[in-house]
C-alpha cells in the first residue's frame, strides 16, 4: 500500500499570544517533522519581540508561510478586508486543512474554508474553541449573541477539536448539542519539555506566569501570598512574570499590601527559565480551558497549586489536594501553606510522571489530530 500522500495544514487564529499560540507551534512543528506542508495566517497588530523571537523559532517549519494582518478581537467592519486579504493567500496556497483555534481563528477558517469549497477546493474545516467565547455568560446579550453566531457556524464546520472533556461539556451546555463530528484531543508538550528544571539556589517560593489581567487571577494571587505568609508567621518570596493591560493594578495593590520587596514582577519570558527561579507554580485563574502552564511545570518537575477551573482538574486529578476553590484567595493560601510546610506534599500530590507524560505528550496530541485530519481529507483529493 503506498504511503498516504503529505497535508497542506494552515492554522488560523487571532492573537500569537498565549495557550493558542503555544498549541499551533507544537502542531506545526510535529506534522511538518512528519512530511506535512504547514502555514499560519494570524494578527498582526499583537505580540512583541519574545512573540517576534518565537516566530523566528517556528519559521523553518512553515512550508506553507507565515500570514500577519490586523485581526481586531471584537467583531467590526474590519473583518471585511482582513478577510478578503486571507482568502486570497489562502486560496493561492491549496491547503487540504483550514484549522481555525479560538472565535476569530474558527470565523476566518471556517467562511474562507466554505468560500474555496464554493469554487470546488477539496478543504476540510476545523474549529478549536480553546475557551475563548465560551467564557461568555449566557444570561447577558452578548454571550447570546456569540452562541448563536458559535450555532449558525456548524454548518461551515466539518470537525470541532475540544482540548479537554470541560470544554466539550461547556460547549454543549452554552451552545448545544454538538452536529458537526468532534474529538477531545489533550494539549501535549514535546518530549524536550518532559526534562526536570532544577531551582536555582536564590529561587522563590512561589511563580505566577502569564497575562497580567484579572481573568488570569494576579490578584487572587497576591492576596494568597500575603495570607500565607501570616498563616506561616514568616516573609516568603515571590515572582509575578508576564505583561498584560492590568500590570499596574497589580504593582500598586502590592505596594499598598507592603509585599514590594517580597513580589518582584518581570517582562515575559520563556516557562523553562522562570521554572528555575521558583519552587511552586501557582495558577489562580478564574477562568482556562486546558493552560499549558499547568503541563510544562508538570513536566518540569515543578509542584503547580491551582485553581479548580475548566480543565485543570483533568491533569491534575479530579480530587487532587493541589485543587482550590475557584476565585478564594483563602483557599489557595491554605494549599501554599501545606506545600510549605508538609515535607512530603509534592510526592503525594502531583501526578505519577509517566502516567502524566502518556496523556499530554505533544507526540500523543499530534498523532491524535493527523489521525482526524486523514478522516477529512479523501485521499483521492489533490490540492497541492
Amino acid at each position: 500500500m503506498p504511503e498516504p500522500r503529505p497535508l497542506r495544514i494552515i492554522h488560523c487564529f487571532r492573537s500569537p499570544i498565549g495557550g493558542i499560540f503555544r498549541h499551533v507551534r507544537d502542531l506545526a512543528e510535529a506534522h511538518a517533522k512528519a512530511g506535512h506542508e504547514v502555514g499560519i495566517v494570524c494578527d498582526s497588530t499583537t505580540g512583541g519581540h519574545y512573540e517576534d523571537a518565537l516566530f523566528d523559532e517556528i519559521r523553518p517549519f512553515l512550508a506553507l508561510g507565515l500570514v500577519r494582518l490586523p485581526i481586531r478581537r471584537a467583531i467590526s467592519l474590519s473583518d471585511i478586508p482582513a478577510l478578503w486579504s486571507s482568502y486570497k493567500k489562502i486560496r493561492s496556497l491549496r491547503p487540504d486543512i483550514l484549522h481555525g483555534h479560538g472565535a476569530k481563528g474558527g470565523v476566518i477558517a471556517r467562511i474562507i474554508g466554505t468560500a474555496l469549497r464554493v469554487n470546488r477546493y477539496c478543504v476540510a474545516r476545523l474549529y478549536s474553541p480553546h475557551g475563548g467565547s465560551l467564557h461568555y455568560d449566557t444570561s447577558r446579550l452578548s454571550g447570546k449573541t456569540v452562541f448563536l453566531l458559535e450555532h449558525v457556524q456548524e454548518y461551515l464546520t466539518d470537525a470541532i477539536v475540544f482540548v479537554c472533556d470541560f470544554e466539550r461539556r461547556t460547549y454543549v451546555r452554552k451552545v448545544g448539542r454538538v452536529r458537526p463530528c468532534n474529538e477531545r484531543i489533550y494539549n501535549g508538550i514535546d518530549d524536550r519539555d518532559f526534562e526536570t528544571v532544577q531551582a536555582r539556589p536564590d529561587a522563590v517560593d512561589f511563580l505566577y506566569i502569564g497575562m497580567l489581567r484579572d481573568l488570569k487571577g494576579p490578584d487572587l494571587f497576591v492576596d494568597a501570598f500575603a495570607r500565607a505568609e501570616r498563616a506561616i508567621g514568616r516573609p516568603l518570596s515571590a515572582l509575578m512574570i508576564g505583561d498584560g493591560p492590568q500590570k499596574e493594578d497589580y504593582q500598586r495593590m502590592m505596594l499598598e499590601r507592603g509585599l514590594g520587596r517580597r513580589i518582584d514582577m518581570r517582562p515575559a519570558m520563556k516557562a523553562r527559565a522562570a521554572f528555575a527561579l521558583t519552587r511552586h507554580v501557582v495558577v489562580p485563574s478564574r477562568a482556562e480551558s486546558m493552560p499549558y502552564i499547568v503541563l510544562e511545570a508538570l513536566a518540569a518537575g515543578k509542584p503547580v497549586i491551582a485553581a479548580r477551573v475548566g480543565g485543570i482538574p483533568e491533569i491534575l486529578g479530579q480530587d487532587s489536594a493541589a485543587l482550590a476553590r475557584p476565585d478564594d484567595a483563602q483557599s489557595l493560601a491554605d494549599i501554599m501553606v501545606a506545600a510549605m510546610t508538609e515535607p512530603d506534599w509534592t510526592t503525594r500530590v502531583m501526578p505519577e510522571p509517566k502516567a502524566f507524560k502518556a496523556a499530554f505528550s505533544a507526540s500523543t496530541m499530534a498523532g491524535s489530530m493527523m489521525a482526524l485530519y486523514r478522516r477529512l481529507v479523501p485521499e483521492s483529493s489533490a490540492n497541492g
